[in-house]
């Protein structure tokens, strides 16, 4: 029979193969995840959790008092971060001693919020228009704090869209050709930090530039010249699903500088033919690039624009790769094609928010309840990348998301309760403790300085 708090009083277990071995199920003292305490510390540097009281409504009736608004949020981004993606898993979690900490409060002594009260803020609560809407919000308002501490004067954004499989009657889940599965489809824009500017779900169906528009201009507005001053350049790319004039006419407007791959056509490939004929001779076993530029304007564009053109010769094959980007910058042809080539950084912000954060697994029935789990994993990719970025010392500085979630978040620890302390004694062997002391050195370096008491 187990308490309040989840320890079992029943006599320990024994092993066969060592009797001297016994088993003791001690729940509430006993936690997999010491390294959310780092996170919690973070978030605490920044209020970024603190930031939702004054964006998110709490509507919720019969409200008890026992779990805040704040800290259902910070229970569901926290257990995020752990790899625990279901509601389903707050039943065991509620009472883990890391995330009683982390939440804080009454949970601390009576345990955080169950499965069932974790649903209905995420389904019922979080799902409601407004709600919805500001957490779309809430992501640019985390990166517009750590942008306080880590000041830029450049700022790159990566647009692209991914899929999230599904294998259910899920809302709005169709089949898309691209991927070949049955889908939802969101799309995404990241910076160069790899922090997620801002995500949208949408049907399976749509094209993959569907929204983009709705998607991009918020966070065009947070980096124009009138609400930063301080950047002096501002980037962007894509793919071609986003060789869009109105997307091209935007950019310029707001004075962005733009690198977006396009489809090749008949015209197009007139402007290259005299650089796509082999020479006489023994082809050479290397790959041979040739580069070219020109305007071009199509007929739904406002104006002729710069093209860049990449023409691949490959050693065994007949004919050439031709590769054509639109710019309106004006570096030399292959520094715009580096500079277009580095988008593939979205795509591996993307792997690791599906394999580090599983943000791919949507298996609620409702589109508004998906679309709320798609960012409550955004924000809790977002923690994870800030503490990257801003706080790890040189020893762990290029680990992926994957491994700071297994080797740093995944930390055995131990609590034992004083009159005035909770101790958390953490397993060195995972990670030693000079690790953990310079990610908190770097964290407090985030801190103002202390407030100095008026004086009576």
């Amino acid at each position: 029979m187990a308490n309040a708090t989840g320890e079992e009083k029943s006599d320990p277990l024994r092993l066969g193969f060592d009797s001297s071995v016994q088993l003791l199920f001690r729940g509430s003292a006993i936690s997999s995840d010491a390294g959310l305490l780092l996170h919690r510390e973070l978030d605490d540097a920044l209020g970024l959790t603190d930031l939702a009281s004054g964006l998110l409504a709490d509507h919720r009736t019969g409200k008890n008092g026992r779990h805040t608004f704040v800290g259902l949020l910070r229970q569901s981004v926290f257990s995020r971060l752990a790899g625990y993606e279901d509601v389903n898993d707050a039943d065991r979690l509620c009472r883990d001693p890391v995330m009683r900490q982390l939440i804080g409060g009454r949970a601390v002594k009576s345990g955080a919020a169950s499965a069932s009260a974790m649903g209905r803020f995420e389904t019922a609560t979080l799902t409601q228009a407004e709600n919805l809407a500001a957490l779309a919000d809430l992501s640019g308002h985390w990166i517009d704090a750590v942008h306080a501490q880590r000041p830029s004067k450049v700022i790159g954004l990566d647009m692209d869209s991914s899929e999230s499989p599904v294998y259910g009657d899920q809302e709005g889940a169709m089949w898309n050709g691209h991927f070949q599965s049955k889908c939802l489809h969101p799309l995404f824009v990241f910076n160069q930090f790899g922090d997620l500017e801002r995500c949208v779900l949408r049907p399976g169906n749509v094209h993959s530039a569907d929204g983009w528009k709705e998607l991009l201009s918020p966070v065009l507005a947070r980096y124009s010249a009138k609400a930063r001053p301080s950047i002096t350049r501002r980037r962007f790319r894509g793919d071609a699903a986003f060789a869009i004039p109105g997307l091209f006419d935007l950019l310029e407007a707001e004075g962005w500088d733009y690198a977006i791959r396009m489809k090749a056509n008949p015209k197009l490939h007139e402007q290259v033919a005299f650089l796509t004929k082999r020479p006489r001779g023994r082809p050479p076993n290397h790959v041979v690039r040739r580069y070219t530029s020109f305007h071009y304007r199509a007929k739904s564009w406002s104006k002729p624009r710069r093209i860049v053109a990449k023409i691949e010769f490959h050693p065994g094959e007949l004919f050439p790769k031709i590769g054509f980007i639109v710019t309106n910058r004006s570096l030399p042809n292959e520094r715009v094609l580096a500079f277009y080539n580095d988008r593939g950084t979205a795509e591996q912000h993307i792997k690791e928010g599906k394999y580090a954060l599983k943000w791919t697994r949507l298996s609620c029935m409702r589109f508004a309840a998906n679309a709320v789990r798609l960012q409550l994993h955004a924000l809790a990719y977002n923690l994870a990348n800030f503490l990257r970025t801003i706080a790890t010392p040189e020893a762990i500085k290029s680990w992926s998301l994957t491994s700071l979630r297994e080797r740093l978040i995944k930390t055995g620890t131990r609590l034992v309760k004083h009159a005035r302390y909770a101790v958390f004694q953490m397993a060195e062997a995972g990670l030693p403790r000079a690790v953990f002391q310079g990610i908190l050195s770097l964290i407090n370096g985030l801190r103002g300085p202390p407030e100095i008491p008026a004086a009576a």
